[in-house]
C-alpha cells in the first residue's frame, strides 16, 4: 500500500508539491471551495497554519468544484482565498474528491481514514508526523476543534 509520502500535487502556480517534504511534519489536508458557506473556515485554518507552522504543521488546500461551489479558474480561486481569507498555505490546482477521476490522494485518505465518499467541501484529514492518517473530520467541524489533536501530534 502507498504511503502519504508517495503522492505529489501541483500548486496553483504550477510548482510541484512533493509529499516527501512533509516527512516529520503534521499535515492537515482540506478540500476547499471558495463559494461554499463553509469557506470562512479558511480564515481559521490559516490561523492554525500561522500559529503552528514553525512547530511543524503543514496545511494543504485542494480546491474542488465537485459540489459546484468553486470559482472558474485556479487564478480566481487563489486570488479570492488570499484576498478574503488571507490564505498563505499552499493550494493546489482543482481536483476531484470522488468518483472515477478522483485525485489519488483522496482515494488514499478515504481508504486510510474510513467513512467513504467525501460528502461536502471542507472535509479535513489530519496526518501524523510519521505519515499515518490520524483522523477524518466532517465539513462542519470547526478548525479550532482540531487544534488539540494537532498539538498532540506536534509534541511527538
Amino acid at each position: 500500500m502507498a504511503t502519504i509520502y508517495d503522492f505529489s500535487e501541483t500548486e496553483m502556480n504550477g510548482d510541484k508539491i512533493d509529499f516527501n517534504n512533509y516527512k516529520g511534519k503534521t499535515l492537515l489536508v482540506v478540500n476547499t471551495a471558495s463559494k461554499c458557506g463553509l469557506a470562512p473556515q479558511l480564515e481559521a485554518i490559516e490561523a492554525l497554519y500561522k500559529k503552528y507552522h514553525e512547530q511543524g504543521l503543514e496545511v494543504l488546500g485542494l480546491p474542488s468544484n465537485q459540489f459546484h461551489q468553486e470559482l472558474g479558474s485556479d487564478e480566481e480561486t487563489s486570488e479570492y482565498c488570499q484576498m478574503h481569507y488571507g490564505v498563505t498555505f499552499p493550494m493546489t490546482k482543482q481536483v476531484k474528491v470522488n468518483g472515477e477521476d478522483e485525485d489519488p490522494l483522496f482515494t488514499y485518505l478515504k481508504e486510510t481514514a474510513g467513512s467513504g465518499r467525501i460528502k461536502w467541501n471542507f472535509t479535513k484529514f489530519l496526518v501524523s508526523r510519521d505519515g499515518k492518517t490520524i483522523k477524518r473530520f466532517a465539513p462542519v467541524t470547526k478548525p479550532e476543534k482540531i487544534e488539540p489533536e494537532i498539538i498532540e501530534d506536534l509534541k511527538k
